[in-house]
């Protein structure tokens, strides 16, 4: 379980993309001669990323490689901040990223899964990892989740968070009432 004091100071979520978003498969083909690029996200990461949001949490994406298809995921998520950093030196445009907005790195999660994560994790108020990630990655995470990169795994880690924060059932109730779902009842057929 994660330190409540901890938990209580983040202010932002930092989330690696390919292998923690996606399940590391990329795919790529042409379509009437131009260069396309599939990736699989989970449905249920992105239901957790709005539920983040809710509870007081800013969401951004950092990756190590441009992506159209990242770009376009980040637009659904109405995610606000998206690194493609191509050299996948992230610590320096995410150090840049904490100045603009004035959160210290005390205040921040981050969920990673490979070597181009470290520097991050290492800095970090609170590091997360995914299930499939490296080994020297999972030695620096204050929590592993059970769930693989692009199959749930930034879902738990956000209620795993929350709930450290006792933000998690507000989160999902301000999520059900922008639905207008709070409270309903359902008829039953018998």
């Amino acid at each position: 379980m994660l330190d409540t004091a901890a938990a209580r100071r983040i202010r932002l979520l930092g989330l690696d993309v390919d292998g923690v978003l996606t399940d590391n498969a990329v795919f790529l083909g042409l379509v009437d001669g131009r260069r396309v690029e599939f990736k699989r996200f989970d449905i249920q990461d992105g239901l957790g990323v709005g539920i983040a949001r809710k509870a007081g949490l800013e969401v951004v994406l950092i990756s190590g490689r441009y992506s159209q298809a990242t770009t376009l995921r980040a637009a659904e998520l109405q995610i606000e901040e998206l690194i493609q950093e191509p050299s996948a030196r992230k610590l320096p445009v995410f150090a840049d990223l904490l100045r603009r907005r004035g959160v210290g790195w005390d205040e921040v999660a981050f969920v990673g899964d490979d070597l181009a994560d470290l520097p991050l994790l290492r800095r970090v108020g609170i590091p997360l990892a995914v299930a499939n990630a490296v080994e020297e990655v999972k030695r620096v995470a204050a929590y592993v989740t059970r769930a693989q990169g692009g199959a749930g795994a930034v879902r738990e880690a956000i209620e795993v968070l929350l709930k450290a924060r006792g933000a998690w059932e507000a989160g999902v109730r301000a999520y059900l009432e922008e639905r207008g779902e709070y409270g309903a009842s359902s008829d039953r057929a018998g």
